[in-house]
């Protein structure tokens, strides 16, 4: 059953969870699932309003906002929660780990499919945003507050505005993003540049001691 999976996740992706009761009672990442997944059972049967009621409730008492029509898959956990937003066209597979202030949002009025799918086993960090009909493939890390628009390749990690690949062919079984590892995208692009402008420096003072 999908209820008991998500209980089972919190343990295996949160150390803090100490017991099935608090689970149950004091994880707003797990009362918005159930929600959910309640609202878009309505919504797949074409039920009216309900559906939309429900998602503004959870929205209500969790911080969460998750349109009823988006599709979601097993061992879904989103830890913490506040300011999570899932558009109504996402599609999310299994075992998908969501940090605080994540957007799998859409990037204008366009009709049909224009919020993102996610494969299994992908982690997003705090206030990134994935945005778009984009597609994240399996086994995928996105870093904290990237703004990810592009697709992003299976067995890689993702970070930067907008989000580039760091990693790219490699499985990193972790759960969580180890976000001190994480390489510095500015950091090294200035560090190019520096070089740069060091062998252009040498040029121009052989170019002048020439002249001489």
């Amino acid at each position: 059953m999908s209820i008991i999976d998500d209980i089972k996740v919190v343990f295996d992706r949160d150390p803090a969870a100490k017991s099935v009761f608090e689970v149950i009672f004091m994880y707003p990442g797990f009362h918005a699932i159930v929600l959910h997944r309640i609202a878009h059972s309505l919504w797949k049967l074409k039920i009216p309003i309900l559906p939309r009621m429900i998602s503004a409730f959870n929205r209500f008492l969790t911080g969460i906002d998750i349109h009823p029509g988006a599709q979601i898959g097993k061992r879904f956990f989103i830890d913490h929660g506040m300011g999570v937003v899932i558009g109504e066209t996402t599609i999310i597979g299994d075992n998908v780990l969501l940090y605080q202030g994540v957007t799998l949002g859409g990037t204008g009025k366009e009709k049909g499919k224009r919020h993102p799918t996610l494969g299994n086993d992908i982690v997003v960090g705090s206030g990134a945003k994935v945005l778009g009909n984009i597609t994240v493939g399996d086994n995928v890390k996105i870093g904290a507050g990237s703004v990810v628009i592009t697709n992003v390749p299976a067995d890689s990690t993702a970070v930067g505005v907008p989000a580039r690949i760091v990693r790219k062919g490699e499985r990193h079984p972790e759960d969580s993003l180890q976000l001190g590892k994480l390489p510095d995208i500015e950091a090294i692009e200035v560090e190019k540049l520096c070089r740069k402008v060091t062998q252009l420096e040498k040029l121009l003072r052989k170019a002048k001691k020439l002249k001489k």
